[in-house]
């Protein structure tokens, strides 16, 4: 099987998943001229889907549609998406921002990430993921991270480098299995998945196979890697 027709393949396993999280795919267009990156977020209690994503110059912050019914906004109100110095930063929380700070300052995704660990709202412990695209290091495209607990033992720290990105495929992570109680973490490697069209192609694609009770908000973003020019478009099921 070629890497694209497996790419495609996967993509029933985020349609078939009626509760996945919040996820991540970073890639390249199918015309190897752009990055992309996906965001979206899921919710099942009211608190969860009192969300839309919004912009912010150049970064996507969450904002709650009623803010007399937020009733915890540690770990649902935060930037999603931040750029500095040519880094595209993706992440489910607010690990963003010590990721942009450290990068900032001349450090690295790594370091940055050995700050933080799993969110703190156990039982579900829901595991923090982040995505970069550094458009200044040559030694790889984009890198994934996921940190989760690991039973009693703690936080565990996985990453995941990718040196070539190939047209027409990303990666894809994101929080859950799927849906339970308590929510059963993600497990395993960051997937393939197929990445084709213009950006509103992709936005249209990755929002379909989302479960439509489930989905809250949901972003693209692209890199042009020749000019360095960023486009965003946003899908809020509450606003639609």
């Amino acid at each position: 099987m070629s890497s694209l027709q497996e790419a495609y393949d996967n993509l029933a396993q985020i349609h078939n998943n009626s509760y996945l999280g919040r996820g991540i795919v970073i890639g390249m267009d199918e015309r190897g001229e752009r990055f992309v990156q996906v965001y979206w977020i899921m919710g099942r209690s009211e608190n969860s889907r009192n969300r839309q994503f919004i912009k912010e110059n150049d970064f996507i912050k969450t904002e709650a549609l009623d803010p007399a019914k937020l009733i915890d906004p540690s770990l649902i109100i935060y930037y999603p998406l931040k750029s500095v110095n040519g880094n595209h930063i993706v992440s489910n929380g607010d690990q963003t921002d010590t990721v942009y700070d450290i990068i900032s300052a001349g450090g690295t995704l790594e370091e940055a990430l050995l700050t933080r660990e799993f969110e703190p709202d156990a039982p579900n412990y829901t595991p923090r993921i982040t995505g970069l695209v550094n458009r200044n290091n040559g030694s790889y495209a984009y890198q994934l991270s996921i940190l989760k607990r690991i039973n009693e033992d703690g936080c565990g720290r996985f990453y995941y480098n990718y040196q070539k990105a190939t047209p027409g495929i990303g990666h894809c992570i994101h929080t859950y299995l799927g849906d339970g109680t308590p929510l059963p973490s993600f497990i395993g490697e960051p997937f393939k998945v197929a990445l084709n069209g213009e950006i509103d192609n992709i936005a249209d694609q990755y929002w379909n196979l989302l479960d439509p009770d489930n989905r809250i908000s949901l972003l693209v973003k692209t890199i042009d890697i020749a000019t360095e020019d960023v486009q965003i478009v946003i899908r809020n099921k509450n606003t639609q």
